[in-house]
This record gives structure tokens, sequence and C-alpha cells, in this order.
């Protein structure tokens, strides 16, 4: 997605935070984070200052009481200067700007300036100052970050990982957000399903001749040419919502949407599980990749919940219901032993799932996905809320386009995903009967007789290719020739 010079930088400066006593590529990135806030800081100031001009209205910069905060200027402070004032002076502004409920402050809280030498700061800084070179009409600032976030490769202490790019992208696809719709992830790690649910509202109301594709068969230069001025606003400010636990992720997410121009983003911490999180029915789409492990105290899980357990992974799934309106959407990824655990809370969210939802797919995912952070098997669920279901879809997915080991080796970057998608569409006209094909359904009381289990395993015909061996004694007369034959040859060789 970026040229090579500018992968090659990245990837020097990856080096060099290495070498610099930086070892952990989550602190790398919030480093590098704080470093673009503070560029982007700037950059809208400016902008501001050119439209009062042209308006005739009054702007007073925001760097007004400290002009030595501006990028422009303390960036070309030589190596013996420059790491102290950002230290001392700059990051100390940036958490004291504009109120305590402000943009500003939401992102620097809990920040911590840890770029330890003047050397590798510069460095940071001239591969921010790159983002700048002839974009070619690709949404440069966005892949960087994208770029950067792609070396998040092990995962979690509470299981949380980023999830594959091309595998939000599908699941953001067959839900199909609509321009008007509220999106939220409750589990939004770096935000990745809401940059996604972004660009395929924009890809959709872009004219054909806007869009391009890049030689990996990417489509980008979303223009959003369709939307009306009330649209956007909408999208831009009304759309897009994030909740997270780790203030790490907060900050990173932050910035992702920030990269990808969404402004002021509507991303906060709170843990989604407990009592201080009550919003229900507010939402039309829910995307996410929760944690499938970690714990949570009893005493603190939300009382809104009606299914007995501490397993995060259902709660969850409980917790995503509430949050939809009647009518909204909901892919989620979840563990294959939510789909055939035995547990009364196993059976009950799937009973939950199917009777007061209409769950449209089962998609089972093969089990090197995820990896190199982990090699557990998942699937991902699609289901909407205010409608008991009728027949499922499942597919047994077997590639996604990249080798399945701890590599992850580039093959065709798709796998089995245009056919996913593509039947998937097609459902409401197709039968997909054929129980030994990739896809196929399985009507409700089928699956009410099989303990509610959503495993595909349960459903799908194996076809055993039938073998014909020849009789035992034409069989035994071989293995009597093939003896003769080794006891002749030995006899020879004692003469």
């Amino acid at each position: 997605m970026l040229d090579a010079d500018l992968k090659s930088k990245i990837n020097k400066l990856w080096d060099k935070f290495w070498s610099g006593g930086i070892s952990n590529p989550l602190q790398a990135i919030e480093q590098m984070s704080y470093l673009l806030f503070m560029k982007r800081l700037e950059d809208e100031d400016v902008k501001r200052q050119q439209e009062s001009q042209l308006t005739g209205e009054k702007y007073d910069s925001i760097f007004q009481d400290c002009p030595d905060c501006r990028w422009s200027e303390w960036t070309n402070y030589s190596a013996d200067d420059i790491l102290d004032h950002v230290r001392d002076t700059v990051f100390p502004f940036l958490r004291n700007l504009g109120g305590e409920e402000s943009l500003y402050a939401r992102y620097m809280k809990d920040a911590v300036f840890s770029i330890p030498t003047a050397s590798l700061l510069i460095e940071a800084v001239k591969i921010i100052n790159n983002m700048h070179i002839k974009e070619q009409n690709r949404d440069t600032k966005g892949d960087i970050y994208e770029y950067l976030l792609s070396e998040l490769k092990t995962a979690g202490k509470n299981g949380q990982f980023r999830t594959p790019r091309h595998i939000i992208k599908m699941m953001v696809e067959m839900v199909d957000p609509k321009v008007g719709d509220v999106i939220c992830d409750p589990a939004c790690g770096t935000a990745g399903f809401l940059v996604n649910s972004y660009h395929h509202i924009l890809r959709e109301n872009t004219s054909p001749d806007f869009i391009k594709v890049d030689e990996e068969g990417n489509e980008y230069n979303f223009k959003g040419d369709k939307l009306d001025d009330k649209q956007w606003a909408f999208l831009k400010e009304r759309t897009l919502y994030g909740h997270d636990f780790d203030q790490t992720m907060i900050r990173t997410s932050m910035m992702n949407l920030m990269m990808h121009g969404i402004n002021d983003p509507q991303v906060d911490q709170v843990n989604t599980l407990s009592t201080r999180y009550n919003e229900t029915n507010k939402y039309d789409v829910v995307l996410a990749n929760p944690p499938f492990k970690g714990s949570i105290d009893k005493s603190d899980i939300n009382e809104n919940f009606t299914i007995n357990t501490t397993k995060t992974e259902i709660l969850f799934l409980e917790l995503m219901y509430n949050m939809l309106v009647n009518g909204g959407r909901c892919a989620v990824i979840v563990p294959q032993g939510v789909l055939f655990g035995s547990t009364r809370a196993h059976k009950g969210i799937r009973k939950k799932l199917l009777e007061d939802c209409r769950l449209d797919a089962v998609v089972s995912m093969p089990s090197g996905v995820f990896k190199p952070y982990a090699g557990v098997s998942t699937a991902f669920l699609l289901f909407t809320k205010g409608e008991s279901t009728k027949k499922v879809w499942f597919y047994d997915m077997e590639a996604d386009g990249y080798s399945l080991d701890d590599k992850r080796t580039f093959i065709d970057g798709k796998g089995d995903i245009p056919d996913i998608t593509g039947k998937f569409e097609a459902r409401d006209v197709e039968e997909f009967e054929d129980r030994k094909a990739k896809c196929f359904f399985v009507p409700f009381e089928e699956i009410e007789e099989n303990d509610y289990s959503l495993s595909i395993s349960n459903y799908k015909e194996i076809e055993y290719e039938e073998i014909e061996y020849e009789p035992p004694e034409v069989i035994k007369g071989k293995i009597m020739e093939l003896e003769n034959k080794i006891i002749k040859g030995l006899q020879e060789l004692n003469i």
C-alpha cells in the first residue's frame, strides 16, 4: 500500500526503536502516535487560520501561548535541545489543551513520553514529515498507520489481538453498513472494524469513475461524492463509536481514526461488560472481535445480562444483542468452543441467538487465520436482532489467501473470501441444499434437536471415496509370489 522507499524508512525506524530500548511494538506505535498527534494539531490549526481569513471570523491559534510547541518550530531544534523540549514543554502543553472534556484531554490521558534518545526522536520526525510526499491520490497517512499496526504480532495479556485486515473487510462487506447507520465496536482495539466500515460506506457512495485499483487488486480513492453535506456530517460525527478497557488501545484507535479522516473520534475507555456501561438498543450495526479470555469480577458484571457466566466470549455476545436496536445487525468473531460448548451458558447464548435473532450465517475459519498471535480455531457469526431464525447458512472456510503457518505468507490474499461473500449475497435465491459442499442451509428444527449446536461438523456430510480391494486369496497369492522371489534371490547370493 506504500512505496518501497517509505516502507524502508519505517522498517529502519522499527530497528531504531528496538536498539533504543523500545522493543514492545505497541509501545513504539504509541510513541509514534503522540508525534503524529502533534503534527496533526498544527496542520489543523493552520487550516482553521486559513479558513478564518476567508470568512472574516476571528480565530485564536491554540499555540498562541506556546508558539514553540508548534511542530514546525521544535522539529528544527538541535539534537541537544529537542528531546528535553518535547518531554518538558510540548507534552505538558498537550495535556492541558482544550479542557478536561476535549479531544486532547481524552487522547493524552495517562500519556507518557518515553522516546529515550534525541536521535530516535529525530528519525521519527523525518518519517512523519515524509507522509507529505507525493501521495498519488492514496490515503498515505492512513496507510502508514496501518503499516505500523501490522507489526503487532503478539496477543495481549487478556487475549486481545489485531484482526487481519482482509477478515475485517469480509465481515464488513457481509454486514453492509449504510449511510445513517450508527456503528459500534465494544472491544475496538485498534479500530480496524470502524475504519473499514467508514471505507465501505464511502466506497458505496463513490462514483465508479473515481475508484482506482492498486497492483494487489485493492480498490482505493473513495471520494464519497454521492454524499450530501448532511450525510457527510453524520458519517464523520455520529456514525462510528468504539469502546475498550485498555487506555493504550484507546489512543491507538483514536489515532487510527484520525489518520483516516475522522477528526473527533467517538472512542472511550470503559469495560463494556461491567456495571459502568449501560448502552442498550442504541446501535444499528455492531462489529467486533472481543477478547476470548480474560476475567471480570462477578460483582462487577453488568446486571442487564441474563446468562449466568463469567466467560467473556459469552457475555460479549449477549452484550451485542443488548446494544442493537430491533433490526440491527451484528458480525462477531468467536472461538469454536462457543459453537458447541455443553454448559448451560453456552446453550443459553446459542438459544438466544437462534430464537431472539435471525442467525444469518456461521462461517468457520481455519485455525491458522490468527497466527502468529494464536492458533485457536474461530468462526464468525452474523445475526439480526428481533426475529427468530428459520434456517442458518453455514460455510466451511478452508483458506483465506495466506499460508496458515506462523509466517502467514501471501498467496493470493483472497482464498475463499470472494466465494463466501458472493454466496452469502445469493443465499436468498439459491437453495444450498448439498451438505457435502462448502456451504449449505440447516433448518432451525434440526439445530434445536442438536442442543442448539452451531458446529458445522454436526451437519456436514463427508463423502468417503469407496476403495475396491482385491479378494484375499489374490492378495495372499501375490504375497507368496513376492516371498518366493526374495528367497530365490537370497539363495543365489549364497552360491
